[in-house]
């Protein structure tokens, strides 16, 4: 038996080739993948970091005046430290738009995060392949409908003589104001958006369905095991770690309550309980000019969404021992 030759340490490290030129090499074999992310990098640095320099509005009192043109008045403006801020949080209409947008936000995570999974389920187990997709195509349909044209749809069924307030007014002698009670506005505002979105968001979730391995269909079926318990011990453990990435992502967009949907269907009526956050910036920015304030209210949504989903992320982590970084 031939004896290994022993290699001393240094011979060892001169042997290893240097992470330098592992770099070289590296870089010479991959550069066509790196040029093809210059242009994605550069999109990303031109319209989404450069314009974080505007976040420091939030922080100075902002002058339109006060220079040549909107960067030079930005510059020229005086700092003011977090007087915004502190502005913003005293104020009641803050504080009742923050209430707003969490309770909306927390009634579509409730109510509609778990329909997009189920309805992935039941397409799934369907076996007629045409009224599959025919029933697909109607689900998806809604979503490619704009915010405007759900909420004229919407305001022809449920206003005040609309198509359902004379089916009840027929019925019953009375009518709902589904868009001008505030006991009923966040409900059909919580619907609508399900309407519009349920069957686009089960994409997603037939697609990761659709990667299980169907050779552990095929055993479950040989022991015998029902549909429920396929679901149930196969396809939702299999579907799990696309389920916790949407969940976390839904959790970082919790102050985000749907601001187009909202700016449509909402009316003065109904402003103490649907104004939200995104409706509130939009007011105070753009409706009395007061871009700093609007500014700082943005900063603290974005500030705060940022922080859920990263604590999101670590508690999936902690406790399912799955994250998405």
């Amino acid at each position: 038996m031939q004896a290994k030759p022993i290699q001393s340490p240094g011979s060892a490290a001169a042997a290893r080739p240097k992470p330098k030129r592992e770099l070289l090499a590296y870089l010479k074999t991959n550069y066509d993948m790196y040029l093809l992310l210059i242009p994605g990098l550069l999109f990303a640095l031109v319209f989404n970091y450069l314009p974080m320099y505007g976040i420091t509005l939030a922080f100075k009192d902002f002058n339109m005046f006060a220079g040549n043109n909107p960067f030079t008045s930005l510059l020229a403006s005086p700092w003011v430290g977090l007087e915004h801020f502190e502005n913003v949080f005293g104020r009641a209409d803050f504080k009742q738009a923050l209430a707003n947008t969490l309770l909306i936000s927390v009634y579509k995570l409730v109510f509609l995060f778990p329909l997009p999974i189920l309805l992935a389920i039941l397409l799934n187990e369907l076996r007629v392949a045409w009224f599959k997709k025919v029933l697909q195509t109607v689900l998806y349909l809604p979503h490619f409908l704009s915010w405007a044209v759900v909420s004229g749809i919407f305001v022809t069924l449920l206003g005040s003589t609309g198509i359902v307030n004379q089916f009840l007014d027929a019925a019953t002698g009375h009518t709902i104001s589904f868009l001008m009670d505030k006991s009923i506005f966040r409900s059909v505002l919580v619907a609508t958006d399900g309407w519009k979105d349920i069957g686009w968001s089960s994409i997603i979730y037939l697609a990761a369905i659709t990667g299980i391995d169907q050779e552990q269909y095929e055993a479950a079926t040989v022991d015998g095991a029902s549909k429920l318990q396929k679901i149930v011990y196969i396809t939702l453990p299999g579907i799990a770690p696309t389920i916790l990435l949407l969940l976390i992502l839904k959790v970082g967009h919790i102050l985000d309550a749907g601001f187009e949907q909202i700016f449509i269907m909402y009316n003065p009526t109904v402003y103490e309980v649907a104004d939200i956050i995104g409706t509130y910036v939009y007011r105070m920015g753009l409706g009395q000019m007061n871009f700093s304030l609007g500014t700082a209210v943005g900063l603290f949504n974005s500030v705060v969404a940022f922080v859920l989903i990263v604590s999101a992320n670590s508690l999936a982590k902690r406790f399912m021992k799955k994250s998405i970084w």
